[in-house]
């Protein structure tokens, strides 16, 4: 089976993220064909980018960018999981995400975007960075809109078709991260040599 990170893609107090993570988490737990884990930006303190070669040499110097390295090139897909802030995603998550490049490579990605117009935007620039790292995204997005699948802005309340979404992203997200597997395990069997 592959592994699935689920990457809480925000760092802000009161975040919705956590939330709406969670809820993807218990969704995709109920599944018997990956493997899903939450990976939170927080749990890894990584200050704005500090490390002083570019992330495709992989030549990490801080110990907060080898364990976010490890912890990333432990799984084989990823869904992110994201605010739109100013029609974009949050400094915080494209900061993890600049932090590396080749554990990100041949791998397979999935879109939560939650914000007023259920966070389209961000994952339009997510697209695009992933596009730069060698990630396969998927079609399949779940867009949550303040408006309709939350009260009061901050309490989850996801409408009845959002789970059925969320499904059809992970078989997407499945089929292509079982596809690529081969790739990035033969460059995890590379860099070993």
């Amino acid at each position: 089976m592959i592994k699935i990170a689920i990457i809480i893609g925000s760092t802000r107090p009161f975040r919705n993220a956590e939330t709406v993570a969670r809820w993807v988490y218990q969704i995709a737990s109920r599944r018997n064909d990956a493997m899903v884990e939450l990976v939170d930006l927080n749990d890894f303190n990584l200050p704005l980018l500090d490390e002083p070669t570019p992330a495709a040499m992989g030549q990490y110097t801080r110990p907060h960018t080898r364990a976010w390295a490890a912890k990333i090139a432990s799984f084989d897909a990823y869904i992110f999981v994201t605010p739109e802030y100013n029609h974009a995603p949050s400094a915080a998550l494209k900061n993890a995400i600049d932090y590396l490049y080749r554990e990100w490579n041949n791998k397979a990605a999935g879109f939560v975007s939650y914000g007023a117009d259920g966070g389209r935007l961000a994952v339009e620039h997510l697209r695009l960075i992933m596009g730069e790292l060698q990630v396969a995204d998927v079609q399949t997005q779940v867009s949550l809109s303040f408006s309709h699948d939350f009260k009061n802005y901050s309490v989850l309340t996801p409408r009845s078709h959002q789970e059925t979404s969320i499904n059809a992203m992970l078989d997407q997200l499945i089929a292509w991260g079982n596809a690529l597997k081969a790739l990035h395990s033969e460059y995890v069997d590379t860099a070993r040599n």
